[in-house]
């Protein structure tokens, strides 16, 4: 029920409902555009002169449950969050507000569609790239002639460290360039390196085994090293004098 449909009769009765008499315990504190009436009350429970009044809203009895609607402004007070009810001029306001909102929405998604599209007209690879931010392909590449040749090695050998490769039948070749300049291949330092680590591994374990151990040549004999609980034997209890 908007504002211009009241009746006399009711505007009236919001009016006499609205007055704070001392009887009263309920008192209107205004409506809104929908017809809802909203309400303030003591409460009964406690005696505080200081307590907040509690805050309720009344919708017509012809409006559906699913149908109320409450203001933004108006739930803002139902939570205490205002202290002062909105007036009709600033609902009106608030409407008008959502109207124009709406208005200028509708103006920005047709000037959003009016805008030139993807999708709307084809593209090369090459625009679709640098509209995507995609890089180019370099112009020159290396060929696969300049890089030197080596001889294809069997992987299984080269990945197993203690397996013989002169007994695997892996004939071992160096580059050109390894063999005039007098340097290994970083594969055969590698290789060196492993065997030595090896090496120094088997040693250390040989040398660990060898020595006594201290803790086996500690004497024993202790007080209670070989010590056992025995087994209780009672003693036959004495016959009773009759």
């Amino acid at each position: 029920m908007a504002p211009n449909q009241i009746t006399p009769y009711l505007r009236m009765w919001y009016k006499w409902k609205a007055l704070r008499l001392p009887w009263r315990k309920q008192f209107l504190v205004g409506l809104d555009l929908h017809g809802n009436t909203y309400w303030e009350f003591r409460d009964v429970r406690g005696h505080d002169p200081n307590a907040r009044w509690r805050r309720i809203v009344r919708y017509p009895s012809t409006t559906h449950y699913g149908d109320v609607k409450v203001p933004p402004a108006w739930h803002q007070w139902l939570r205490q969050l205002r202290q002062d009810p909105p007036s009709i001029a600033e609902q009106q306001e608030d409407v008008v507000r959502q109207e124009r909102m709406k208005v200028l929405a509708a103006q920005a998604d047709a000037r959003w569609a009016a805008k030139p599209s993807l999708t709307d007209a084809p593209v090369t690879a090459a625009q679709s790239k640098k509209i995507l931010g995609q890089p180019e392909p370099p112009l020159k590449r290396r060929s696969m002639q300049q890089y030197p040749k080596q001889q294809a090695r069997t992987p299984e050998v080269d990945a197993i460290p203690w397996v013989d490769k002169t007994a695997a039948g892996v004939q071992e070749t160096t580059p050109a360039s390894s063999s005039e300049g007098g340097a290994t291949m970083p594969r055969e330092q590698t290789w060196q390196k492993m065997q030595q680590q090896q090496q120094q591994t088997q040693e250390q374990k040989q040398s660990t085994a060898s020595k006594p151990d201290p803790w086996r040549q500690a004497a024993r004999g202790g007080p209670s090293e070989g010590w056992q609980p025995k087994t209780w034997t009672p003693t036959p209890a004495p016959p009773k004098n009759s």
